[in-house]
């Protein structure tokens, strides 16, 4: 089974056209050298508002029927702001461990990372992940949670995604 794979792009700028994504195009990168197995690519660039990013959750999962959803933008405390309240609000339940991580590894790097508030949830048999928008902090959080989501999708019934192991090693915990 081809897994689909959601990259929600929440930007207002980047919306407009004013400039290129950079975000989105980074997830896809990361994905196409983390999968080996076949996926393909659901890819929207919106603007900051919540109810068009609950919609869009929504849509990628209950119709188009993604089983991974990866968002960029939007985590940080500026007013404009809310993909993790758009993720919380659509989400049946919510996964706290991702963003606990991400903000981790991420203040190895800047001390505001601690500004950051990514998280992760799940909806239906789909997993949300909600990710900050700059592309060198996109590969360091998807190194850091990565390992975890192949096993969560297995876990929701989804399709088995296969890796390139010498650049992310999936857990997957051994049967007894």
């Amino acid at each position: 089974m081809k897994a689909k794979i959601g990259i929600l792009v929440l930007s207002d700028r980047a919306s407009r056209q004013e400039y290129e994504d950079l975000s989105g195009k980074a997830i896809i990168k990361t994905l196409g050298e983390y999968l080996t197995s076949p996926w393909e690519k659901e890819y929207i660039i919106i603007p900051d508002d919540r109810a068009l990013i609950e919609e869009k959750l929504k849509y990628l999962v209950d119709e188009l029927k993604c089983c991974l959803i990866v968002t960029t933008g939007g985590t940080g405390p500026a007013k404009r702001d809310v993909s993790p309240e758009a993720t919380e609000a659509v989400c049946d339940r919510m996964m706290p461990g991702f963003g606990e991580m991400m903000r981790a590894v991420s203040l190895k790097y800047v001390p505001t990372a601690i500004l950051s508030r990514q998280t992760a949830g799940l909806r239906g048999s789909s997993l949300i992940v909600n990710l900050p928008g700059k592309p060198k902090s996109i590969r360091e959080c998807l190194d850091a949670v990565f390992p975890a989501i192949p096993y969560c999708i297995d876990l929701m019934e989804g399709p088995f995604l296969e890796c390139n192991e010498e650049v992310i090693k999936p857990f997957r915990p051994k049967a007894k």
